[in-house]
């Protein structure tokens, strides 16, 4: 909100706070990402191909939503790169997102046990989408509140950071009604986020560097 030509903020307070505790949030759903990763005790050399084999699943879904997770994490750190102050809606928006980010443990399970349900992976696909959106919601008001930050953001770093979040949560959302259709299609339909991502990512990339030699 702008009163004339200076900025009112509400709730105003420093965007490290707010940093510490989204290190903390994400730390420890990585955390318990990990905890039904476990074999039984005193199994016998069948039992225990059978125990390793029946974990396999649980481990994959792990490493699925920790490179989720970790991927949130670093934008998260991207986009306050320019905040020096956060004001309620960022407070809002950045509780919100670290809200849905420690549930994430809650539909990896879901879906290390019960992936080859519909609704496993409309839940799964919903979560992360609903996680990314929050970002983008994020990225979008900073972006329009410089006030804020240290710096404005880049227009073109701010435009590629949008389509790159908003891929994401486009990419999970079609998922959802698509897992009532094919589980397994929906799976696979997230890969198409690996190529997205690899553009999206190189621009980024170039962009921020550019921008720091300017700094400079």
């Amino acid at each position: 909100m702008v009163n004339g030509h200076q900025p009112v903020r509400d709730d105003e307070g420093s965007a490290g706070r707010l940093l510490a505790l989204s290190d903390g949030v994400f730390a420890i759903a990585m955390t318990l990402l990990a905890l039904d990763i476990k074999l039984p005790d005193g199994l016998d050399s069948a039992g225990f191909t059978r125990a390793l084999g029946d974990v396999m699943p649980k481990v994959w879904a792990y490493l699925l939503s920790l490179l989720v997770i970790a991927a949130c994490w670093r934008g998260h750190f991207q986009i306050f790169r320019y905040v020096r102050e956060v004001d309620g809606t960022v407070i809002r928006l950045g509780l919100l997102s670290l809200g849905l980010v420690a549930l994430m443990p809650f539909p990896t399970t879901m879906l290390a046990e019960y992936g080859d349900q519909p609704e496993s992976v409309a839940v799964y696909s919903a979560a992360v989408a609903a996680m990314v959106a929050t970002e983008l919601a994020l990225t979008a008001v900073l972006w329009k509140r410089p006030w804020l930050g240290s710096a404005p953001v880049p227009d073109p770093l701010a435009r590629n950071d949008v389509v790159d979040l908003g891929s994401t949560v486009l990419v999970f959302a079609v998922a959802v009604p698509l897992a009532f259709v094919s589980p397994t299609g929906a799976k696979f339909w997230w890969l198409v986020l690996i190529p997205v991502k690899a553009v999206t990512g190189r621009r980024g990339k170039r962009l921020r560097e550019a921008d720091e030699r300017r700094a400079v």
